[in-house]
This record gives structure tokens, C-alpha cells and sequence, in this order.
């Protein structure tokens, strides 16, 4: 089983980077800096997203995620996986939350993933991620 960024997001993304980017030609000195660095944002987020492919895998032997320094596994044993919600100015949010426990000589890793970086609602992987987890 594996995650990622939805591709129809991750192409809007591009698109629209793109655009603002051949928009910033058109205009005034500020203009350009502003719009120029709309664009480079939305080209950035959306090559994170091509790079990051897949976000969060589950197999039999753990969990793997995909950072910008590398991958990172997360073993069954010691990997609680939660599901934390938020409201904040009326708006909720969910995240998928990763952590395992520190040993003496590790510190733990706490992982935690929103439904852009997943593609679907974080309650859904969640579930799927119990569901496989081995006895």
C-alpha cells in the first residue's frame, strides 16, 4: 500500500507556476518579484510532490516514509499510529501522526502527514495502516 500527493493537484500546481512565471515577464520591476516568486513557489511545491513518490508506504515489515533527506523505516514494533484533529478559527484539519518510541539510544521519529501529503483523508490511511499491521 502506498500514498502520495494527488496527481491532478500536483499538475494544477505546475500549471499555475508555470503561468505566473510567464506572467512575471509581463510586469513592472515589483511586479515580476512578487508574481516571479508566486510562481517559483508553486513550481517548488509541485516538484516536492513529484519527488516524494510515494510519500508513506506499508508493507508486512513496517512503514516507509519519503522525506527530502531520504527514506526513512519505521518497523512495526514500537510505530504507534494516531490520528490527530485540529480546529483552529472554525476550520478542522486532521493529520496522520507516526511516532515511535525512544530507546536509550535513539530519540524516536515523529512523523506527521496531512491529507495533501497522503492524497486521501489521514483517518483513511490510518485505518488501512491497523488493518495491516501484522497480529
Amino acid at each position: 500500500m502506498q500514498w502520495s500527493a494527488r496527481t491532478a493537484e500536483t499538475t494544477v500546481l505546475g500549471t499555475g507556476g508555470v503561468l505566473l512565471a510567464l506572467a512575471a515577464l509581463t510586469l513592472d520591476a515589483a511586479g515580476a518579484v512578487l508574481v516571479g516568486a508566486a510562481g517559483g513557489l508553486l513550481l517548488g511545491l509541485a516538484l516536492r510532490d513529484v519527488v516524494l513518490r510515494p510519500r508513506l508506504a506499508a508493507d508486512p515489515g513496517g512503514v516507509v516514509v519519503r522525506t527530502l533527506t531520504g527514506r526513512t523505516r519505521l518497523p512495526w514494533s514500537g510505530l504507534r499510529v494516531r490520528l490527530r484533529t485540529t480546529s483552529r478559527l472554525g476550520v478542522r484539519s486532521r493529520l496522520l501522526e507516526l511516532d515511535t518510541a525512544a530507546g536509550p539510544d535513539d530519540d524516536g521519529t515523529l512523523v506527521l502527514l496531512g491529507r495533501r501529503d497522503l492524497g486521501t483523508d489521514p483517518a483513511a490511511v490510518a485505518q488501512a495502516l491497523e488493518a495491516l499491521r501484522p497480529g
